[in-house]
């Protein structure tokens, strides 16, 4: 009996971990579905981009741009995203025979709810950048081709409608 006491608050912390205003509704719809994916909605949107060919010892980066296209600010939660140091798998990285990638990066146990310090807000019409090394945390190998998804928004908040492809090669 004692567990069931425990357990029902932990799991109610755990569904309002981010705040509902900063969550992207299946509402939104793109402006130009065939060659973007960032849409004017009431909430954040994410677009990501990997550059696959990078100079031997250098870092693969991937960038993260969230955009607030709503007229007010609007906060989202960094955890789960580039915006802290690597803490976490946010990122569903797949090869070309759709096999998951190692995922060999830190992962951090967090209290909950998030304390007011993990979000950030961008005012209306700016957008913040983040980049992650995608070396450091997860085993590519050379030469081969990857799809990245970003799985991190039941944290942040974020939706990402991207689905990013890349090739990790270097170049001489």
């Amino acid at each position: 009996m004692k567990n069931i006491k425990l357990i029902v608050p932990a799991l109610l912390l755990l569904f309002s971990a981010c705040s509902q205003a900063t969550r992207t509704t299946g509402n939104d719809l793109s402006n130009n579905s065939k060659t973007d994916s960032t849409a004017t909605s009431d909430s954040l949107e994410t677009k990501i981009a990997i550059n696959g060919k990078v100079i031997q010892g250098e870092p693969l980066v991937m960038r993260f741009v969230v955009y607030n296209n709503t007229d007010s600010t609007k906060s989202f939660c960094i955890w789960h995203t580039p915006f802290e140091p690597l803490m976490s798998k946010y990122l569903d990285i797949t090869d070309e025979k759709g096999e998951e990638v190692a995922y060999k990066g830190p992962m951090a146990k967090r209290v909950m709810p998030p304390p007011a310090d993990s979000y950030t807000k961008i005012k209306s019409g700016d957008s913040l950048v983040g980049n992650a090394d995608l070396l450091k945390a997860y085993d590519l190998k050379k030469g081969s081709s990857y799809k990245v998804v970003y799985n991190g928004g039941n944290m942040s908040g974020l939706v990402s409608k991207d689905t990013v492809t890349f090739v990790y090669e270097d170049i001489h």
